[in-house]
């Protein structure tokens, strides 16, 4: 069993900035990637930003330049900077996270609750 939990959401005016944190904990024998996705009311979940264990990145065209993901692997955990926020930004941000127990070879993926991120005036 892993649990992924995220927080840092809330409220923000546009141009400002919000830092987003995952921590994924339980039976973990290593961790392949961990994302950040988003889905507004009404819209499709959408990739905003992922990291491989290799350290690769990869973002949305929407917030290149705006946001940076990171890592810090001896804590399990994520994070998502999110710089020049815009309304259109508006969304739950998911924390997704694929694991490798012990004893198997394929990954398993799991998500977080979401964190509600707001942005307006």
């Amino acid at each position: 069993q892993v649990q992924v939990v995220e927080s840092g959401g809330g409220l923000v005016q546009p141009g400002g900035s919000l830092r987003l944190s995952c921590e994924a904990s339980g039976s973990i024998f290593s961790i392949n990637a961990m994302g950040w996705y988003r889905q507004a009311p009404g819209k499709q979940r959408e990739l905003v930003a992922a990291v491989t264990s290799g350290s690769s990145t990869n973002y949305t065209d929407s917030v290149k330049g705006r946001f940076t993901i990171s890592r810090d692997n001896a804590k399990n955990q994520v994070y998502l900077q999110m710089n020049s926020l815009e309304p259109e930004d508006t969304a739950v941000y998911y924390c997704n996270v694929e694991v490798r127990h012990r004893f198997y070879t394929r990954s398993f993926s799991y998500w977080g609750q979401g964190t509600q991120v707001t942005v307006s005036s």
